[in-house]
Formats: C-alpha cells, sequence, structure tokens
C-alpha cells in the first residue's frame, strides 16, 4: 500500500503543482494585458499629440508664407515708386536670384517690364527661371502671391 500511497501522493503533488501554475499563468497573463492596455493607450496619446503637432506645424508654415507673401508685397511697392533705373540696380544686386524674382513677381506688370530693363543680364536669366517655375508649380516652384 505504500506504492499506491505514494503515488497517490505525487499525483496530489503534481495537480497542487500544476493548479499553482495556472494561477502563476493567469496572473502572468492579466499583468501583460495590463501592460498592453497601458501601452495602448500611451500609444493613443502620442498618437494625438503627433496629430496636434502637426496641425500647429501646418498652421505655423501658413503664418510664415502669408508673412513672406506680405514682406514682398510690400517690396514690390517700394520697387515700383523708385526710378526703374535705380530699381534695376538695386535687384541686379540682390545675392538671391528667388527673392528677387518674389519682388518682380509682385510688380505690376508694365512696372516690373520697365525694372527688367536695368537688371543685370545675368540676374534676369536667374529671375526668368525662377518665375517660370512659379508660373509651373509642378516643376517644383513654390507658387507666390498675386498683388
Amino acid at each position: 500500500m505504500t506504492t499506491g500511497n505514494s503515488s497517490f501522493s505525487q499525483e496530489l503533488l503534481t495537480e497542487k503543482e500544476s493548479k499553482t501554475e495556472i494561477e502563476r499563468l493567469k496572473e502572468l497573463q492579466r499583468e501583460v494585458e495590463k501592460e498592453i492596455k497601458e501601452k495602448e493607450e500611451l500609444l493613443k496619446k502620442i498618437e494625438k499629440a503627433k496629430r496636434e503637432l502637426k496641425r500647429e506645424r501646418e498652421e505655423l508654415e501658413k503664418r510664415v508664407e502669408e508673412v513672406e507673401e506680405e514682406r514682398y508685397k510690400r517690396l514690390a511697392q517700394v520697387f515700383e515708386k523708385m526710378d526703374p533705373e535705380l530699381a534695376g540696380q538695386k535687384i541686379s544686386a540682390l545675392s538671391d536670384p528667388k527673392e528677387a524674382a518674389y519682388i518682380i513677381y509682385n510688380m505690376k506688370p508694365r512696372k516690373a517690364g520697365e525694372v527688367m530693363n536695368y537688371v543685370d543680364p545675368k540676374m534676369v536669366n536667374k529671375i526668368v527661371k525662377v518665375l517660370t517655375q512659379i508660373k509651373n508649380p509642378s516643376s517644383g516652384g513654390k507658387p507666390l502671391p498675386k498683388s
């Protein structure tokens, strides 16, 4: 009877160990599920913050663009009031042909034509190149404000 009794004891022990192991695994499962839920909530917060930052960045970029547009419109007005020869010299002296093109673009066409007659021919070529990109935004040029 000792062998039968000991095997019964082993079965009880194994069953008890199994139940303990099952409970331990269930507890681990609950902990993992809790961690997953916390991580999902954190991910949702991060995604919400990311969307908000993107929206704010877009608003800021739009505002910067508006300020730049206004700046070029004002510069165009200043250059329109200058003598065309002086305005041409000043535009020729600009280091950035893109800025020169933005100014010309925002001037009244007739005045812009008069000024361009006095702009250095090398600068005119650069300005025209930028202006053609403005007219065709699909070629990579940034559309500019119309005055």
